[in-house]
């Protein structure tokens, strides 16, 4: 016990020493997975732990993502959970893997997991749920959640909290991450950014090491309950100064990331359901097949979750349910070995984000520092086994919180980006775009070519970063932004174009300047940026026109008849820089309209004499950019 309490007093004081406040604030982080949400609170209340996590009402660290609605009343996390065997068609989950996904995609995804909800499609493709007397989107439930994730950290806290970073997995597309940003502002939170999960594990990882001595390759492995991935992360220092003294700065950047979005926990689980299913039905004669009762088959899935969890520990698992199907109560065992043949095929599709990260960063398994095991499905022995056997390693690396390591990232992560509390002891995160991203221009008279298709967004580049790119063109167009290969699109996701806009305003500009002596082509220059969160967007878009026109300028080294001299200090390109504003006013650098005589007391004035010089304007006529169609994208307001 002395042993236990002196390390949580260090780990508080190591804590403590790497933040400072500036102002009493507090933000937060969420991790909301598909079937778990976990909060953690950063706050310097004196008092309090300056991060923690944010217990709910059960005094459990993690809650139940579910939102139910029985007899006029909302249900989320606990309570949900504690009615989902009797009415499993009004408890919903996994809706944050819903986000953004086709319709036809969520309804084949739903029958996969035996969750019986009712389901229409909505007006943009994607997929709504009916209760009794309403119909919510993915992005209104997930918003729900939130909220009541935000309402754990605020108890926690004992302080309103407002501020979140919210985590993604890495194979969110630009419609599940847009969808999660516009769930949480509906119900109030401002999201200071998302941040891929594996950034949020590397944070907590390097936050307290130091890399000066040498830099390491680290790999993070996840299987969590319905996705699996692993980043390849470099972690280096290198030497600044602060305060005009040198000091070390440790940092990270994500070199890769590969995953499969159809491999978690629940597949695992979903082997043993249909097990177990068979097993049942036999029992009965196979006259009934259980799979058809709604209800019976979450009472199946609840009591399968905690055998697969027993199956972990020991070697063998019973499992009982009561009144399985018309009063009939099934009792049953399996063991770890029958376990892990139902999931042969499983175990190597676990290994194939490990392979590929490996091959293509041109690394060997040598190269490999450590390979750190996040997300509860990676408790399950054989995986660990599998793991082991294709690295060569006796061991793997477990010194993150297999549950918590990413939220308490998230937390430093929002730390860092909050306007009140700042980090005493630095850590350099760069983490990149999953998904190569690229544009395309569509419209009259536009002629294909490298300028009009072009890769905008490599994969991997730097969050964040903007980019700009020129196109000659004289009319209105479009602008497609896509994914670049449609060998990686997200899950579910059929086409690579995810959003479009119209640019307007370029024909009117033509047709006002067309009768100017243009000295080059007309120009549309397009301004892109690529959010911390991973967004990409057009901000804005600009005509740049160039003419050469003849204007008239003093003629130097003049004399008027009194004999007055006028100076010399302007010359032939004296007056040359004109610009001119999309409203047509004239503006010139020196605005001489009067001179001086500098060797006398008399100031006379003389009418100037003028010569033509050819002179070069450049004008910026601000485009209208319009989104105009999107693939899923999610605007409303919350009932």
């Amino acid at each position: 016990m002395q042993t236990s309490m002196r390390i949580r007093i260090l780990l508080l004081f190591s804590i403590l020493s790497l933040l400072s406040i500036q102002s009493h604030s507090a933000v937060s982080s969420i991790d909301l997975g598909s079937e778990w949400l976990k909060v953690s609170v950063v706050n310097l209340k004196p008092g309090q732990t300056p991060i923690s996590i944010a217990i709910n009402e059960m005094s459990k660290r993690k809650t139940p993502a579910l939102v139910s609605f029985l007899a006029g009343n909302r249900l989320i996390g606990e309570e949900a959970a504690g009615v989902v065997a009797r009415y499993p068609d009004k408890v919903f989950s996994n809706v944050r893997d819903l986000i953004g996904k086709p319709f036809e995609y969520v309804k084949n995804y739903l029958n996969s997991m035996y969750l019986p909800f009712d389901i229409v499609e909505d007006s943009r493709g994607s997929v709504a749920f009916k209760t009794d007397d309403s119909v919510y989107s993915p992005e209104e439930l997930v918003a729900m959640i939130l909220s009541f994730g935000m309402n754990l950290a605020e108890t926690h806290a004992k302080v309103g909290v407002k501020d979140a970073v919210i985590s993604v997995p890495p194979y969110f597309g630009q419609a599940e991450r847009r969808g999660l940003i516009a769930a949480a502002q509906l119900v109030g939170i401002n999201v200071l950014s998302l941040i891929n999960e594996h950034s949020g594990a590397a944070l907590q990882y390097g936050i307290d090491k130091d890399f000066s001595n040498g830099s390491r390759h680290v790999i993070f492995y996840d299987m969590g309950a319905s996705t699996t991935y692993a980043a390849l992360v470099y972690f280096s220092a290198y030497n600044a100064k602060e305060y005009g003294k040198p000091v070390s700065v440790n940092q990270f950047q994500v070199k890769d990331v590969r995953w499969n979005p159809q491999l978690g926990g629940q597949d695992l689980e979903l082997r043993l359901v249909e097990h177990f299913a068979d097993e049942f039905n036999k029992q009965m004669g196979n006259r009934v097949d259980v799979r058809k009762s709604p209800k019976a088959m979450a009472k199946l899935k609840k009591q399968v979750k905690r055998t697969k969890e027993i199956l972990s520990a020991n070697t063998a698992a019973p499992i009982s349910v009561e009144s399985l199907y018309d009063d009939r109560d099934f009792r049953s065992s399996i063991t770890r070995e029958k376990f892990e043949e139902l999931c042969q095929d499983l175990w190597e599709k676990s290994l194939i984000p490990v392979q590929e990260v490996l091959k293509h960063s041109g690394l060997k398994v040598d190269d490999i520092y450590a390979v750190e095991l996040i997300g509860g499905a990676t408790r399950v022995p054989k995986l660990q086994a599998k793991l082991q056997e294709f690295l060569g390693r006796q061991d793997l690396d477990k010194h993150l919180d297999a549950d918590e390591a990413i939220v308490l990232g998230a937390a430093l992560h929002a730390a860092n980006l909050s306007d009140g509390i700042k980090l005493n002891r630095k850590l350099g995160m760069v983490d990149g775009s999953s998904y190569g991203l690229v544009f395309e221009v569509n419209g009259p008279g536009i002629v294909k070519d490298e300028s009009t298709s072009q890769l905008l967004v490599p994969r991997m580049k730097k969050l964040p970063s903007k980019m700009f790119r020129s196109i000659f063109h004289n009319k209105d167009f479009e602008v497609s932004l896509a994914y670049e290969s449609e060998d990686l699109l997200p899950p579910g996701v059929s086409s690579k174009i995810f959003a479009q806009y119209t640019v307007s305003g370029l024909a009117d500009a033509t047709e006002k300047y067309s009768s100017r002596n243009l000295s080059s082509p007309i120009k549309a220059n397009l301004h892109f940026s690529l959010s911390r969160s991973g967004v990409l967007l057009l901000d804005r878009a600009e005509a740049l026109i160039e003419i050469s026109e003849w204007v008239e300028v003093p003629r130097a080294n003049l004399t008027v008849d009194n004999s007055t001299t006028i100076s010399p200090n302007v010359s032939l390109e004296g007056s040359s820089n004109y610009t001119e504003e999309s409203n047509g006013t004239l503006h010139s650098d020196d605005g001489m309209g009067t001179t001086s005589n500098p060797g006398g007391n008399e100031t006379t004035t003389a009418e100037l004499v003028t010569e033509k010089k050819l002179k070069k304007r450049t004008f910026r006529v601000p485009l209208k950019v319009q989104l105009a169609a999107n693939r899923f994208f999610w605007i409303g307001q919350l009932r």
